[in-house]
Protein backbone atom coordinates (compact mmCIF):
# COMPACT_ATOMS: atom_id res chain seq x y z
CA UNK A 1 0.00 0.00 0.00
CA UNK A 2 1.49 3.33 -0.95
CA UNK A 3 1.64 6.06 1.65
CA UNK A 4 1.11 9.75 1.31
CA UNK A 5 4.24 11.70 0.62
CA UNK A 6 5.75 14.65 2.40
CA UNK A 7 6.47 16.34 -0.91
CA UNK A 8 3.98 18.64 -2.60
CA UNK A 9 2.49 16.83 -5.58
CA UNK A 10 0.34 18.79 -7.97
CA UNK A 11 -3.28 17.93 -7.37
CA UNK A 12 -5.52 16.97 -10.29
CA UNK A 13 -7.48 19.82 -11.83
CA UNK A 14 -10.71 17.90 -11.27
CA UNK A 15 -11.03 16.62 -7.66
CA UNK A 16 -14.50 15.15 -8.17
CA UNK A 17 -13.43 11.61 -9.19
CA UNK A 18 -11.50 11.30 -5.91
CA UNK A 19 -14.56 12.38 -3.94
CA UNK A 20 -16.81 9.89 -5.73
CA UNK A 21 -14.29 7.17 -4.89
CA UNK A 22 -14.26 8.16 -1.21
CA UNK A 23 -18.01 8.29 -0.76
CA UNK A 24 -18.29 4.60 -1.64
CA UNK A 25 -16.60 3.65 1.61
CA UNK A 26 -18.21 6.50 3.55
CA UNK A 27 -21.68 5.41 2.44
CA UNK A 28 -20.94 1.81 3.39
CA UNK A 29 -19.79 2.55 6.94
CA UNK A 30 -22.76 4.84 7.63
CA UNK A 31 -25.27 2.32 6.29
CA UNK A 32 -23.87 -0.16 8.81
CA UNK A 33 -24.85 2.10 11.71
CA UNK A 34 -28.55 1.46 10.98
CA UNK A 35 -28.79 -1.64 8.79
CA UNK A 36 -28.61 -4.04 11.73
CA UNK A 37 -31.69 -2.58 13.45
CA UNK A 38 -34.17 -4.59 11.37
CA UNK A 39 -32.00 -7.73 11.48
CA UNK A 40 -31.77 -8.05 15.27
CA UNK A 41 -34.72 -10.44 15.61
CA UNK A 42 -33.28 -12.77 12.95
CA UNK A 43 -29.79 -12.57 14.50
CA UNK A 44 -31.18 -13.41 17.93
CA UNK A 45 -33.10 -16.39 16.56
CA UNK A 46 -29.99 -17.72 14.83
CA UNK A 47 -27.27 -17.01 17.39
CA UNK A 48 -28.93 -16.41 20.77
CA UNK A 49 -32.14 -18.48 20.87
CA UNK A 50 -31.82 -19.70 24.46
CA UNK A 51 -32.31 -16.40 26.31
CA UNK A 52 -35.51 -14.40 26.76
CA UNK A 53 -34.10 -10.87 26.70
CA UNK A 54 -32.63 -8.63 24.05
CA UNK A 55 -29.65 -7.36 26.05
CA UNK A 56 -27.11 -9.63 24.34
CA UNK A 57 -28.14 -8.97 20.75
CA UNK A 58 -28.21 -5.21 21.33
CA UNK A 59 -24.42 -5.40 21.54
CA UNK A 60 -24.31 -6.16 17.81
CA UNK A 61 -25.16 -2.48 17.35
CA UNK A 62 -23.57 -1.09 20.51
CA UNK A 63 -20.13 -2.59 19.87
CA UNK A 64 -20.00 -0.99 16.42
CA UNK A 65 -21.11 2.44 17.63
CA UNK A 66 -18.69 2.34 20.55
CA UNK A 67 -15.55 1.54 18.55
CA UNK A 68 -16.71 3.94 15.81
CA UNK A 69 -17.21 6.94 18.10
CA UNK A 70 -14.36 6.62 20.59
CA UNK A 71 -11.29 6.86 18.25
CA UNK A 72 -12.55 9.62 15.91
CA UNK A 73 -10.50 12.41 17.51
CA UNK A 74 -7.37 10.30 17.08
CA UNK A 75 -8.04 8.91 13.59
CA UNK A 76 -8.72 12.39 12.24
CA UNK A 77 -5.30 13.53 13.50
CA UNK A 78 -3.69 10.39 12.05
CA UNK A 79 -4.92 11.48 8.63
CA UNK A 80 -3.00 14.75 9.01
CA UNK A 81 0.14 12.90 10.11
CA UNK A 82 0.20 9.89 7.78
CA UNK A 83 -2.03 11.13 4.96
CA UNK A 84 -5.80 10.77 4.49
CA UNK A 85 -5.40 8.38 1.53
CA UNK A 86 -3.26 5.98 3.53
CA UNK A 87 -5.58 5.97 6.54
CA UNK A 88 -8.65 5.61 4.32
CA UNK A 89 -7.19 2.55 2.56
CA UNK A 90 -6.25 0.95 5.87
CA UNK A 91 -9.70 1.69 7.29
CA UNK A 92 -11.66 0.30 4.36
CA UNK A 93 -9.49 -2.84 4.38
CA UNK A 94 -10.20 -3.44 8.07
CA UNK A 95 -13.90 -2.72 7.58
CA UNK A 96 -14.24 -5.06 4.59
CA UNK A 97 -12.42 -7.98 6.23
CA UNK A 98 -14.42 -7.50 9.44
CA UNK A 99 -17.65 -7.51 7.38
CA UNK A 100 -16.70 -10.91 6.00
CA UNK A 101 -16.02 -12.10 9.54
CA UNK A 102 -19.46 -10.84 10.63
CA UNK A 103 -21.18 -12.70 7.82
CA UNK A 104 -19.36 -15.94 8.66
CA UNK A 105 -19.95 -15.69 12.43
CA UNK A 106 -21.44 -18.76 14.06
CA UNK A 107 -21.87 -17.33 17.55
CA UNK A 108 -23.11 -14.05 18.98
CA UNK A 109 -19.78 -13.37 20.70
CA UNK A 110 -17.94 -13.81 17.40
CA UNK A 111 -20.35 -11.45 15.65
CA UNK A 112 -20.01 -8.77 18.35
CA UNK A 113 -16.20 -9.02 18.18
CA UNK A 114 -16.15 -8.52 14.40
CA UNK A 115 -18.65 -5.66 14.70
CA UNK A 116 -16.22 -3.94 17.08
CA UNK A 117 -13.43 -4.33 14.50
CA UNK A 118 -15.81 -2.97 11.86
CA UNK A 119 -16.32 0.13 14.00
CA UNK A 120 -12.58 0.71 14.19
CA UNK A 121 -12.35 0.56 10.39
CA UNK A 122 -15.25 3.02 10.13
CA UNK A 123 -13.48 5.41 12.51
CA UNK A 124 -10.42 5.38 10.23
CA UNK A 125 -12.47 5.99 7.08
CA UNK A 126 -14.92 8.74 8.08
CA UNK A 127 -12.74 11.78 8.92
CA UNK A 128 -10.52 11.24 5.87
CA UNK A 129 -13.44 11.93 3.52
CA UNK A 130 -14.01 15.41 4.94
CA UNK A 131 -10.28 16.11 5.13
CA UNK A 132 -9.75 15.30 1.43
CA UNK A 133 -12.59 17.64 0.47
CA UNK A 134 -11.10 20.43 2.57
CA UNK A 135 -7.65 19.96 1.09
CA UNK A 136 -8.48 19.37 -2.59
CA UNK A 137 -11.50 21.59 -3.32
CA UNK A 138 -11.08 25.38 -3.44
CA UNK A 139 -13.61 27.13 -1.17
CA UNK A 140 -15.81 28.29 -4.06
CA UNK A 141 -16.41 24.61 -4.98
CA UNK A 142 -16.36 23.16 -1.47
CA UNK A 143 -20.06 23.74 -0.85
CA UNK A 144 -21.06 21.49 -3.74
CA UNK A 145 -18.55 18.83 -2.62
CA UNK A 146 -19.78 18.93 0.96
CA UNK A 147 -23.32 18.88 -0.42
CA UNK A 148 -22.55 15.50 -1.97
CA UNK A 149 -20.90 14.39 1.28
CA UNK A 150 -23.94 15.53 3.24
CA UNK A 151 -26.39 13.82 0.93
CA UNK A 152 -24.45 10.58 1.30
CA UNK A 153 -24.55 10.94 5.11
CA UNK A 154 -28.27 11.67 5.17
CA UNK A 155 -29.31 9.05 2.62
CA UNK A 156 -27.11 6.34 4.17
CA UNK A 157 -28.87 6.70 7.53
CA UNK A 158 -32.18 6.09 5.76
CA UNK A 159 -31.07 3.38 3.34
CA UNK A 160 -29.83 1.17 6.18
CA UNK A 161 -33.26 0.00 7.44
CA UNK A 162 -34.58 -0.42 3.88
CA UNK A 163 -31.58 -2.44 2.69
CA UNK A 164 -31.60 -4.43 5.92
CA UNK A 165 -35.26 -5.30 5.54
CA UNK A 166 -34.86 -6.44 1.93
CA UNK A 167 -31.75 -8.51 2.62
CA UNK A 168 -33.09 -10.16 5.77
CA UNK A 169 -36.44 -10.94 4.16
CA UNK A 170 -34.98 -12.39 0.96
CA UNK A 171 -31.42 -13.58 1.66
CA UNK A 172 -30.77 -13.91 5.40
CA UNK A 173 -29.18 -11.76 8.08
CA UNK A 174 -25.63 -12.77 7.05
CA UNK A 175 -26.00 -10.85 3.80
CA UNK A 176 -26.30 -7.44 5.46
CA UNK A 177 -22.57 -7.93 6.18
CA UNK A 178 -21.41 -10.03 3.22
CA UNK A 179 -22.76 -7.43 0.79
CA UNK A 180 -20.04 -5.09 2.11
CA UNK A 181 -17.25 -7.28 0.74
CA UNK A 182 -17.65 -6.51 -3.00
CA UNK A 183 -18.54 -2.90 -2.17
CA UNK A 184 -15.41 -2.60 -0.03
CA UNK A 185 -13.19 -4.08 -2.76
CA UNK A 186 -14.60 -1.62 -5.30
CA UNK A 187 -14.17 1.24 -2.84
CA UNK A 188 -10.55 0.27 -2.14
CA UNK A 189 -9.68 -0.01 -5.83
CA UNK A 190 -11.37 3.32 -6.64
CA UNK A 191 -9.56 5.14 -3.82
CA UNK A 192 -6.21 3.57 -4.75
CA UNK A 193 -6.65 4.75 -8.34
CA UNK A 194 -8.33 8.15 -7.94
CA UNK A 195 -7.47 9.66 -4.55
CA UNK A 196 -4.25 11.70 -4.65
CA UNK A 197 -1.42 11.25 -2.16
CA UNK A 198 -1.63 14.53 -0.26
CA UNK A 199 1.24 16.14 1.63
CA UNK A 200 1.63 14.97 5.21
CA UNK A 201 2.34 17.24 8.14
CA UNK A 202 4.91 16.32 10.82
CA UNK A 203 2.53 16.26 13.77
CA UNK A 204 3.59 14.97 17.15
CA UNK A 205 1.04 12.80 18.90
CA UNK A 206 0.06 13.93 22.38
CA UNK A 207 -0.03 10.47 23.99
CA UNK A 208 -1.43 11.78 27.28
CA UNK A 209 -4.21 13.46 25.32
CA UNK A 210 -4.82 10.28 23.32
CA UNK A 211 -5.22 8.24 26.53
CA UNK A 212 -7.45 10.79 28.25
CA UNK A 213 -9.71 11.33 25.23
CA UNK A 214 -10.09 7.57 24.78
CA UNK A 215 -11.08 7.03 28.41
CA UNK A 216 -13.46 10.00 28.39
CA UNK A 217 -15.18 9.00 25.15
CA UNK A 218 -15.49 5.37 26.23
CA UNK A 219 -17.09 6.25 29.57
CA UNK A 220 -19.52 8.74 28.03
CA UNK A 221 -20.56 6.65 25.03
CA UNK A 222 -20.77 3.35 26.93
CA UNK A 223 -22.73 4.94 29.77
CA UNK A 224 -25.25 6.59 27.44
CA UNK A 225 -25.64 3.46 25.29
CA UNK A 226 -26.19 1.14 28.25
CA UNK A 227 -28.11 3.50 30.54
CA UNK A 228 -31.57 2.20 29.70
CA UNK A 229 -30.45 -1.43 30.00
CA UNK A 230 -29.25 -0.87 33.58
CA UNK A 231 -32.17 1.44 34.51
CA UNK A 232 -29.78 4.39 34.87
CA UNK A 233 -28.40 3.05 38.12
CA UNK A 234 -25.57 4.62 40.14
CA UNK A 235 -22.87 2.82 38.14
CA UNK A 236 -24.11 4.24 34.84
CA UNK A 237 -24.33 7.76 36.24
CA UNK A 238 -20.84 7.39 37.71
CA UNK A 239 -19.51 6.40 34.26
CA UNK A 240 -21.18 9.32 32.47
CA UNK A 241 -20.20 11.90 35.09
CA UNK A 242 -16.69 10.43 35.27
CA UNK A 243 -16.41 10.61 31.48
CA UNK A 244 -17.50 14.24 31.43
CA UNK A 245 -14.98 15.02 34.20
CA UNK A 246 -12.14 13.31 32.31
CA UNK A 247 -13.16 15.16 29.15
CA UNK A 248 -13.03 18.47 31.03
CA UNK A 249 -9.55 17.63 32.31
CA UNK A 250 -8.56 16.58 28.79
CA UNK A 251 -9.66 19.93 27.36
CA UNK A 252 -7.78 21.76 30.11
CA UNK A 253 -4.70 19.66 29.36
CA UNK A 254 -5.06 20.45 25.66
CA UNK A 255 -5.14 24.17 26.39
CA UNK A 256 -1.90 23.85 28.39
CA UNK A 257 -0.03 21.60 25.96
CA UNK A 258 3.01 23.50 24.72
CA UNK A 259 4.02 21.17 21.87
CA UNK A 260 1.05 20.10 19.76
CA UNK A 261 -2.38 19.22 21.14
CA UNK A 262 -4.50 16.35 19.84
CA UNK A 263 -7.44 18.77 19.59
CA UNK A 264 -6.32 22.25 18.47
CA UNK A 265 -8.68 24.36 20.59
CA UNK A 266 -7.77 27.35 18.43
CA UNK A 267 -10.14 25.92 15.82
CA UNK A 268 -13.06 26.86 18.08
CA UNK A 269 -12.14 30.53 17.82
CA UNK A 270 -13.87 30.38 14.46
CA UNK A 271 -17.52 30.99 15.33
CA UNK A 272 -18.85 29.02 12.40
CA UNK A 273 -16.75 25.97 13.29
CA UNK A 274 -18.05 26.02 16.87
CA UNK A 275 -21.69 26.54 15.88
CA UNK A 276 -21.47 23.90 13.14
CA UNK A 277 -20.31 21.37 15.72
CA UNK A 278 -23.25 22.26 17.96
CA UNK A 279 -25.55 22.04 14.94
CA UNK A 280 -24.34 18.61 13.81
CA UNK A 281 -24.72 17.28 17.37
CA UNK A 282 -28.35 18.43 17.31
CA UNK A 283 -28.90 16.93 13.85
CA UNK A 284 -27.33 13.63 14.96
CA UNK A 285 -29.61 13.63 18.01
CA UNK A 286 -32.79 14.34 16.05
CA UNK A 287 -32.16 12.05 13.06
CA UNK A 288 -31.23 9.11 15.29
CA UNK A 289 -34.02 9.59 17.81
CA UNK A 290 -36.92 10.18 15.40
CA UNK A 291 -36.49 6.84 13.66
CA UNK A 292 -37.25 4.65 16.68
CA UNK A 293 -40.77 5.92 17.60
CA UNK A 294 -41.63 6.21 13.91
CA UNK A 295 -40.67 2.61 13.12
CA UNK A 296 -42.37 1.28 16.27
CA UNK A 297 -45.55 3.15 15.39
CA UNK A 298 -45.59 2.06 11.74
CA UNK A 299 -44.77 -1.59 12.49
CA UNK A 300 -46.44 -2.22 15.86
CA UNK A 301 -49.47 0.05 15.74
CA UNK A 302 -50.11 -0.06 11.99
CA UNK A 303 -48.84 -3.57 11.22
CA UNK A 304 -46.41 -2.87 8.36
CA UNK A 305 -43.42 -5.12 7.77
CA UNK A 306 -39.88 -3.72 8.16
CA UNK A 307 -39.53 -3.49 4.38
CA UNK A 308 -42.91 -1.77 3.96
CA UNK A 309 -42.17 0.73 6.72
CA UNK A 310 -38.75 1.55 5.28
CA UNK A 311 -40.36 2.22 1.88
CA UNK A 312 -42.14 5.19 3.46
CA UNK A 313 -38.72 6.85 3.72
CA UNK A 314 -37.99 6.67 -0.01
CA UNK A 315 -39.20 10.24 -0.79
CA UNK A 316 -36.88 11.50 1.92
CA UNK A 317 -33.88 9.59 0.58
CA UNK A 318 -34.49 10.53 -3.08
CA UNK A 319 -35.08 14.23 -2.49
CA UNK A 320 -32.15 14.52 -0.09
CA UNK A 321 -29.84 12.86 -2.62
CA UNK A 322 -31.00 15.00 -5.53
CA UNK A 323 -31.18 18.37 -3.76
CA UNK A 324 -28.12 18.22 -1.49
CA UNK A 325 -25.52 18.89 -4.25
CA UNK A 326 -27.70 21.74 -5.54
CA UNK A 327 -27.90 23.19 -2.03
CA UNK A 328 -24.11 22.89 -1.81
CA UNK A 329 -23.62 24.91 -4.99
CA UNK A 330 -25.99 27.56 -3.67
CA UNK A 331 -24.04 27.68 -0.40
CA UNK A 332 -20.89 28.58 -2.33
CA UNK A 333 -22.59 31.86 -3.26
CA UNK A 334 -24.56 32.83 -0.18
CA UNK A 335 -24.69 33.16 3.60
CA UNK A 336 -24.92 29.69 5.27
CA UNK A 337 -27.82 30.87 7.41
CA UNK A 338 -30.02 31.20 4.33
CA UNK A 339 -29.94 27.40 3.97
CA UNK A 340 -29.39 26.17 7.52
CA UNK A 341 -32.15 28.10 9.31
CA UNK A 342 -34.87 26.96 6.84
CA UNK A 343 -33.36 23.45 6.66
CA UNK A 344 -33.30 22.77 10.40
CA UNK A 345 -36.57 24.66 10.86
CA UNK A 346 -38.36 22.57 8.21
CA UNK A 347 -37.01 19.36 9.76
CA UNK A 348 -38.37 20.37 13.17
CA UNK A 349 -41.75 21.38 11.71
CA UNK A 350 -41.97 18.05 9.87
CA UNK A 351 -41.33 16.13 13.08
CA UNK A 352 -44.14 18.06 14.80
CA UNK A 353 -46.39 17.19 11.82
CA UNK A 354 -45.41 13.53 12.07
CA UNK A 355 -46.43 13.63 15.73
CA UNK A 356 -49.94 14.83 14.84
CA UNK A 357 -50.31 12.06 12.23
CA UNK A 358 -49.27 9.18 14.47
CA UNK A 359 -52.67 7.65 15.20
CA UNK A 360 -54.72 4.72 13.98
CA UNK A 361 -56.76 6.75 11.48
CA UNK A 362 -54.17 8.49 9.26
CA UNK A 363 -53.95 6.80 5.83
CA UNK A 364 -50.52 5.20 5.47
CA UNK A 365 -49.80 6.91 2.15
CA UNK A 366 -50.14 10.29 3.86
CA UNK A 367 -46.82 9.63 5.57
CA UNK A 368 -45.11 10.02 2.18
CA UNK A 369 -45.76 13.80 2.26
CA UNK A 370 -43.79 14.67 5.42
CA UNK A 371 -41.18 12.18 4.26
CA UNK A 372 -40.69 14.29 1.13
CA UNK A 373 -40.49 17.50 3.16
CA UNK A 374 -37.90 15.90 5.40
CA UNK A 375 -35.83 15.09 2.32
CA UNK A 376 -35.83 18.78 1.38
CA UNK A 377 -34.84 19.64 4.95
CA UNK A 378 -31.99 17.11 4.90
CA UNK A 379 -30.53 18.82 1.83
CA UNK A 380 -30.33 22.05 3.81
CA UNK A 381 -28.61 20.47 6.83
CA UNK A 382 -25.88 17.89 6.28
CA UNK A 383 -23.83 19.46 3.52
CA UNK A 384 -24.20 23.11 4.59
CA UNK A 385 -23.15 22.28 8.16
CA UNK A 386 -20.09 20.34 7.00
CA UNK A 387 -19.10 23.05 4.51
CA UNK A 388 -19.46 25.84 7.04
CA UNK A 389 -17.49 23.90 9.66
CA UNK A 390 -14.51 23.30 7.37
CA UNK A 391 -14.51 26.44 5.21
CA UNK A 392 -11.88 28.32 7.27
CA UNK A 393 -9.91 25.38 8.68
CA UNK A 394 -6.12 25.61 8.33
CA UNK A 395 -5.22 22.91 5.83
CA UNK A 396 -2.71 21.22 8.14
CA UNK A 397 -5.52 20.70 10.68
CA UNK A 398 -8.12 19.42 8.19
CA UNK A 399 -8.05 15.91 9.68
CA UNK A 400 -8.25 17.16 13.26
CA UNK A 401 -11.22 19.36 12.37
CA UNK A 402 -12.96 16.47 10.61
CA UNK A 403 -12.33 14.22 13.62
CA UNK A 404 -13.86 16.78 16.00
CA UNK A 405 -16.86 17.32 13.73
CA UNK A 406 -17.60 13.61 13.32
CA UNK A 407 -17.10 13.02 17.04
CA UNK A 408 -19.73 15.61 17.93
CA UNK A 409 -22.08 14.04 15.38
CA UNK A 410 -21.63 10.60 16.94
CA UNK A 411 -22.08 11.94 20.47
CA UNK A 412 -25.28 13.63 19.35
CA UNK A 413 -26.49 10.33 17.89
CA UNK A 414 -25.69 8.42 21.09
CA UNK A 415 -27.45 11.07 23.19
CA UNK A 416 -30.46 10.86 20.89
CA UNK A 417 -30.58 7.09 21.14
CA UNK A 418 -30.42 7.14 24.93
CA UNK A 419 -32.89 10.00 25.33
CA UNK A 420 -35.54 8.60 22.99
CA UNK A 421 -35.41 5.20 24.70
CA UNK A 422 -36.09 6.86 28.05
CA UNK A 423 -38.81 9.09 26.55
CA UNK A 424 -40.58 6.16 24.88
CA UNK A 425 -40.55 4.10 28.06
CA UNK A 426 -41.89 7.04 30.07
CA UNK A 427 -44.68 7.76 27.58
CA UNK A 428 -45.64 4.08 27.34
CA UNK A 429 -45.97 3.83 31.11
CA UNK A 430 -48.06 7.03 31.18
CA UNK A 431 -50.44 6.06 28.36
CA UNK A 432 -50.74 2.27 28.34
CA UNK A 433 -52.87 0.24 30.76
CA UNK A 434 -50.91 -1.20 33.71
CA UNK A 435 -48.82 -4.21 32.76
CA UNK A 436 -49.12 -3.70 29.00
CA UNK A 437 -46.12 -1.46 28.41
CA UNK A 438 -43.39 -4.08 28.79
CA UNK A 439 -41.24 -5.10 25.88
CA UNK A 440 -43.01 -8.40 25.33
CA UNK A 441 -46.39 -6.71 24.90
CA UNK A 442 -45.30 -4.11 22.37
CA UNK A 443 -42.59 -5.99 20.56
CA UNK A 444 -44.59 -8.76 18.91
CA UNK A 445 -45.92 -6.78 15.94
CA UNK A 446 -49.49 -7.92 16.79
CA UNK A 447 -50.78 -5.16 19.07
CA UNK A 448 -54.35 -5.75 20.30
CA UNK A 449 -56.86 -3.26 18.94
CA UNK A 450 -57.63 -1.67 22.32
CA UNK A 451 -53.93 -0.80 22.74
CA UNK A 452 -53.43 0.86 19.35
CA UNK A 453 -54.58 4.34 20.41
CA UNK A 454 -52.62 4.59 23.69
CA UNK A 455 -49.53 3.11 22.05
CA UNK A 456 -49.79 5.56 19.14
CA UNK A 457 -50.19 8.44 21.59
CA UNK A 458 -47.04 7.37 23.42
CA UNK A 459 -45.03 7.24 20.19
CA UNK A 460 -46.48 10.60 19.07
CA UNK A 461 -45.49 12.25 22.34
CA UNK A 462 -42.01 10.73 22.08
CA UNK A 463 -41.59 12.31 18.64
CA UNK A 464 -41.92 15.75 20.25
CA UNK A 465 -38.48 15.30 21.85
CA UNK A 466 -36.39 15.38 18.61
CA UNK A 467 -38.72 18.05 17.21
CA UNK A 468 -38.03 20.32 20.18
CA UNK A 469 -34.29 19.61 20.24
CA UNK A 470 -34.03 20.52 16.55
CA UNK A 471 -35.39 23.99 17.42
CA UNK A 472 -32.25 24.48 19.54
CA UNK A 473 -30.23 23.89 16.37
CA UNK A 474 -32.29 26.48 14.50
CA UNK A 475 -31.44 29.09 17.15
CA UNK A 476 -27.76 28.10 17.13
CA UNK A 477 -27.21 28.35 13.36
CA UNK A 478 -28.92 31.75 13.31
CA UNK A 479 -25.79 33.10 15.04
CA UNK A 480 -23.43 32.08 12.22
CA UNK A 481 -21.63 34.67 10.14
CA UNK A 482 -20.53 34.85 6.51
CA UNK A 483 -17.21 32.99 6.00
CA UNK A 484 -14.31 35.34 6.67
CA UNK A 485 -11.94 35.54 3.70
CA UNK A 486 -9.17 36.82 5.99
CA UNK A 487 -8.96 33.59 7.99
CA UNK A 488 -5.80 31.49 7.37
CA UNK A 489 -7.61 28.48 5.97
CA UNK A 490 -9.72 30.42 3.52
CA UNK A 491 -8.61 30.43 -0.09
CA UNK A 492 -9.94 32.74 -2.78
CA UNK A 493 -11.65 31.22 -5.84
CA UNK A 494 -9.07 29.48 -8.03
CA UNK A 495 -9.24 30.00 -11.81
CA UNK A 496 -9.78 26.88 -13.85
CA UNK A 497 -6.50 25.19 -14.66
CA UNK A 498 -4.55 26.94 -11.91
CA UNK A 499 -2.14 25.07 -9.62
CA UNK A 500 -4.13 23.98 -6.55
CA UNK A 501 -1.26 22.36 -4.70
CA UNK A 502 -1.64 22.58 -0.91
Amino acid sequence: MTSDTSTKPKLPENPWPALWALVIGFFMVLVDTTIVSVANPAIKTALDPDTNNLDNVVWVTSAYLLTYAVPLLITGRMGDRFGPRTMYLIGITIFTLASLGCGLSNSLAMLVAFRAIQGLGAALVTPQTMAVITRTFPPHQRGAAMGLWGSVAGVAMLVGPLAGGLLVDHAGWEWIFIINVPVGVIGFAAAWKLVPALPTHPHRFDMVGVAMSTVAMFLIVFGLQEGEKYSWDATIWAMVIGGVAVMAIFLWQQSRTKSEPLVPLSLFRDRNFSISNAGIAVVGFAVTSMTLPMMFFIQVARGLTPTESALLLIPMAVLAGVLAPLAGKLLDRTDPRFLLVPGLGLYSATLFWYATMMNGDTPILMFLIPSALMGIANAGMWGPLATTATRNLPLRDAGAGAGIYNTTRQIGSVLGSAAIAAAMQSRLEANMPPGSADKAAVGTGHLPEFLVDPFSTAMSQSMLLPAAVMLIGVVAVAFMVRPDSTKPGYLPPVPKGADTTV
